[in-house]
Formats: C-alpha cells, sequence, structure tokens
C-alpha cells in the first residue's frame, strides 16, 4: 500500500493539514460567521420567547387574581343586593298588611257607623210612627182634636220615652 509508506505517508500528512487549514479558514471566514450569527439570532429569539412567555404566564397570573377577586366582589355585591331586596319587599309585605289592615278597619268602623245611622233612622221611623199613632190613639181616646203645640209635645214625649227604653236595651 502505497499511502502507508513513509516518503508518500509524510507529504499526504501534510498535504492533508494544509488542506484541513484552508478549509477551515474558508469555514471561518464566510461559514461560520453566518452559522454563528444564525445561532445566536436563534439563541436571542429563544431567550426573547421565553422572556415573553414569562411575562405573558406573569401577566395572566395578575391578571386572574384580579378577576377571581373581582369575581369574589362581585358575589358579595350580589349576595348583598339579594339580601337588600329581600328586605325591601318584606318592608313592602309588612307596609301592605298595614295598609291592608288600616283599610279593613276604616271600612268595618265606616260600617258599623252606618249600621248606627242605618239604626237611628229606623228607630226615628219607628218613633215618629209610634208617635203618630199614639196622637190617633189620643183623639180618640180624648174625642176631641189635638192642636199642633199639643202634637208636637206629645210626639216629644213618646220620642223620649222610646229612646230611654232602647238606651236601656
Amino acid at each position: 500500500m502505497p499511502q502507508f509508506e513513509t516518503h508518500f505517508f509524510s507529504s499526504l500528512i501534510f498535504w492533508e493539514i494544509v488542506s484541513f487549514a484552508a478549509l477551515l479558514f474558508v469555514l471561518a471566514k464566510y461559514a461560520f460567521p453566518p452559522i454563528l450569527e444564525g445561532l445566536d439570532a436563534r439563541e436571542r429569539k429563544i431567550r426573547e420567547s421565553i422572556e415573553s412567555a414569562e411575562r405573558l404566564r406573569a401577566e395572566a397570573d395578575r391578571r386572574m387574581i384580579e378577576y377571581e377577586a373581582k369575581m369574589k366582589s362581585a358575589q358579595k355585591e350580589a349576595e348583598t343586593m339579594i339580601l337588600e331586596a329581600k328586605l325591601r319587599a318584606q318592608h313592602v309585605q309588612e307596609e301592605n298588611e298595614r295598609r291592608l289592615s288600616a283599610d279593613a278597619e276604616r271600612i268595618k268602623a265606616a260600617a258599623t257607623r252606618d249600621i248606627d245611622q242605618e239604626r237611628r233612622r229606623a228607630l226615628e221611623e219607628v218613633c215618629r210612627s209610634v208617635s203618630d199613632l199614639a196622637l190617633l190613639i189620643a183623639e180618640k181616646l180624648v174625642e176631641r182634636s189635638l192642636n199642633d203645640a199639643d202634637h208636637k209635645r206629645l210626639a216629644e214625649e213618646s220620642l223620649a220615652a222610646v229612646a230611654k227604653d232602647y238606651e236601656k236595651s
């Protein structure tokens, strides 16, 4: 094998080192800078993406905490509003009950008053009828006609007697 001969082998090694150095120089001059720049750019982009993701996660955590606080606040506010609505409804119901009770008492008092007035009217009418009847009976008993003053006096006496009887009962 000729490549393993010492004379040939040493010159081959020399040219391999020269070609490797030339390749390394060409790579270092033209290939490595864009590759390294690309790698640096990619590293920078990845780092920025990680930092951005961490900022967004921190922002999302902060907003989640705010959202939970707002939800708790809204829930407390809703509970307060429901409690206030229940209290208002209870007050309205109590007011309606008081108003209806007062109306019922007023209607009852008016009905009692009307009944008393009708009773008095009926009693007065009965008294007038009784006094007229008493006058007729008195005329027949006395057999004479009574004048207006006698009529008036007898009517008042009869009314007073009937009123006394009514008050007793």
